[in-house]
């Protein structure tokens, strides 16, 4: 069968031409910017890509068009497609019917850690010797690779709340109909698509419907929004976590070191200890994410012992908290945080391990949310651990960030270039500094011209 794939450079499309291509299809796809790595990625695979979305490259037609949710009506091969009724699909749904249907499915949801915990979920699985099929909106370093088919029953999924296709406004997710979920948490996001949290709350809801009554829902005990949540009904058992314990909180951690850094703890089920993980990763979020990926995977057999031991030689995944390179003394961190809970607890883990030492955080506002200023009153509260702050503020950025930096005071600092950024922060930026930038995008390519900028500074 010949796949076409719309918008394949994205993460998650780019994991369907991976499946696809694995699964013995023809993949071909297009999108409008198609430049390395994950160009030559898919061409490795065999992939050919068409540079922009002209009507032109559904000649010949394909059997199916895979649609992704950057595509929108008024382009030109989406009219010809529906002009020419060649066979399309949205890319959860195509997943959905061709690979997930007969596996067993553990989905992660929530607003922030999807990635993090999917990946640890799917290390846990591999190094039980189960070699789960996967799709994560990153790169987990113990793969290196964003998706695979698989060769079991199960299958990990990061189960995103967005949208899926222009013709299809309901969240990705309620395609998957996971038999494991985890709900790591709920905060209102994606001001671009939903108009206040209650929305999100109710896609949250229709995911839990699709879960069966043998199945499991992994749930953070002290979220009071997935509380809520689960409260409209829930007809699956829920196992809580929460680290520090507190109602229905099932998975529960204990802190292995005096920096309580997140680096090394204890394993609780129902207060009973099953093992300990000491690793490189830090912060109070990567223990709850620790804890869901645990007990989703002891719902797959994996004794909790076994989890615990997986996740101490777990990597990490490329841009959470990853060291981008060290220069004259100074630490550059690439970070993909864009909301303020990540942002606060990003700082707060980076806090701990480093002590009194100088953070410099540095942040682009370039989600959707972001740009729409949803969070601008919240914003210098969650960069409170940091004892510098650099805002990237083009002058189309949508709203004023002198908000941010009046908050901030004398620690806030504005930029509108990404050059003059790097320039600046290698000006100021001393040995013992720990430089944190924060952007889901690539931020201009600002870790490579701070790190040259750096270098070049006598």
């Amino acid at each position: 069968m010949h796949v076409h794939i719309l918008g394949i450079c994205g993460t998650f499309m780019a994991g369907i031409a991976a499946i696809a291509k694995a699964a013995g299809h023809r993949v071909t796809g297009s999108d409008r910017n198609v430049y390395p790595p994950m160009s030559t990625q898919l061409q490795a695979l065999g992939v050919d890509i068409f540079e922009g979305y002209d009507a032109a490259q559904l000649d010949p037609a394909p059997d199916v068009v895979v649609v992704g949710n950057v595509m929108s009506r008024g382009v030109p091969v989406i009219e010809a497609l529906l002009d020419r009724g060649i066979p399309y699909e949205s890319g959860p749904e195509w997943l959905a019917r061709n690979v997930l249907r007969e596996r067993w499915v553990l989905g992660v949801a929530g607003t922030h850690g999807k990635t993090t915990t999917s990946s640890m979920l799917a290390w846990i699985l591999e190094y039980a010797g189960l070699s789960p099929g996967f799709l994560i909106g990153g790169v987990a370093d113990d793969f290196g690779v964003s998706a695979r088919l698989g060769e079991s029953p199960f299958f990990v999924i990061e189960a995103d709340e967005y949208d899926t296709a222009f013709f299809d406004k309901r969240a990705k997710f309620v395609h998957y109909r996971p038999r494991t979920v985890i709900l790591n948490n709920l905060e209102f996001d994606h001001a671009d698509i939903y108009p206040d949290l209650a929305a999100i709350e109710r896609q949250f809801h229709h995911l839990v419907r699709t879960v069966p009554p043998s199945g499991l829902v992994v749930a953070n005990a002290a979220d009071a929004n997935l509380a809520r949540t689960l409260a409209t009904g829930c007809w699956s058992p829920i196992e809580g976590f929460a680290q520090g314990g507190g109602d229905g909180a099932h998975w529960t951690a204990r802190a292995g070191n005096a920096a309580a850094d997140g680096s090394q703890f204890e394993v609780l089920a129902a207060g009973v200890s099953v093992g300990t993980v000491r690793w490189n990763l830090l912060g109070a979020h990567n223990v709850d994410n620790a804890l869901a990926a645990i007990a989703a995977a002891r719902h797959a057999g994996v004794p909790p012992e076994v989890a615990c031991a997986a996740l101490c030689l777990f990597r990490g995944v490329k841009r959470r908290l990853e060291l981008r390179g060290e220069v004259r003394g100074v630490r550059v961190y690439d970070d993909f945080a864009h909301h303020p809970t990540a942002i606060a607890t990003t700082l707060d883990g980076l806090r701990r391990r480093v002590g009194a030492a100088r953070i410099i955080a540095v942040l682009e506002p370039r989600s959707n949310t972001m740009r729409l200023g949803v969070h601008r009153d919240t914003l210098a509260a969650s960069l409170a651990a940091a004892d510098e702050v650099w805002m990237h503020a083009p002058a189309d950025l949508g709203w004023d960030a002198g908000v941010v930096l009046a908050a901030l005071g004398g620690r806030g600092h504005r930029s509108q270039d990404v050059d003059a950024l790097a320039r600046a922060l290698a000006g100021r930026l001393r040995a013992g500094d720990h430089a944190l930038i924060m952007s889901n995008g690539g931020f201009g390519g600002l870790h490579g011209k701070l790190l040259a900028a750096l270098a070049e500074e006598v």
